[in-house]
């Protein structure tokens, strides 16, 4: 290498070197680095408020339609089919979600599985996943200390919840990959009669 040639780059690494002592070019360094980890940060808040709301929606639901079948008649829990009480309770689950505008996964016609108290029904969702609502009338539960069962109505869901964190994270960590997860909540009330 000649003595021209080793000056040249000598230069342009002086002038490397001095662009980098510089405190704007530090800062523009420093906020290269922090954003996409800021970024993670938000998108990740975002995402777990989403989350939580979305249980609480959920929770919300339950309670309501498992407070309306403790309030109805027991007399259709052992008919054959599906009980009126219980479509009368999927109905009341079908409209709170509505109301909380939460995707009800075309709850509102599925095709019913008819079990001795226990009736599902499972709505097709738009991110290929399945909500279920498990509604069951004698639901039996022994109160701490005591001997005799009492009758309840729980009302079960489970939602699919995409998560949004999947898109952010695989521009820093390609590969990575975060589908869905089911979010479940349930909820009991003694039947009242």
């Amino acid at each position: 290498m000649n003595k021209q040639a080793r000056f040249g780059w000598a230069r342009k690494f002086g002038r490397l070197q001095s662009f980098l002592k510089d405190a704007e070019a530090s800062q523009i360094l420093e906020f290269a680095v922090a954003l996409p980890l800021l970024a993670v940060f938000i998108v990740g808040i975002y995402d777990f408020s989403g989350a939580f709301n979305l249980r609480q929606k959920l929770s919300n639901a339950a309670r309501e339609g498992a407070l309306l079948g403790s309030s109805q008649p027991a007399s259709d829990i052992s008919a054959l089919g599906t009980p009126t009480s219980v479509l009368a309770i999927r109905d009341e689950v079908d409209s709170y979600l509505q109301a909380s505008q939460v995707n009800d996964c075309g709850l509102q016609n599925p095709t019913p599985t008819a079990a001795v108290a226990t009736w599902s029904a499972i709505g097709n969702c738009p991110n290929s996943s399945t909500l279920t609502l498990t509604i069951e009338r004698g639901y039996a539960i022994t109160p701490a200390g005591g001997t005799t069962k009492v009758l309840c109505t729980r009302v079960s869901i489970s939602y699919p919840y995409q998560w949004r964190f999947n898109s952010i994270i695989q521009t820093l960590v390609p590969g990575a990959s975060y589908g869905s997860v089911q979010i479940a909540t349930n909820s009991v009330f003694p039947n009242l009669n």
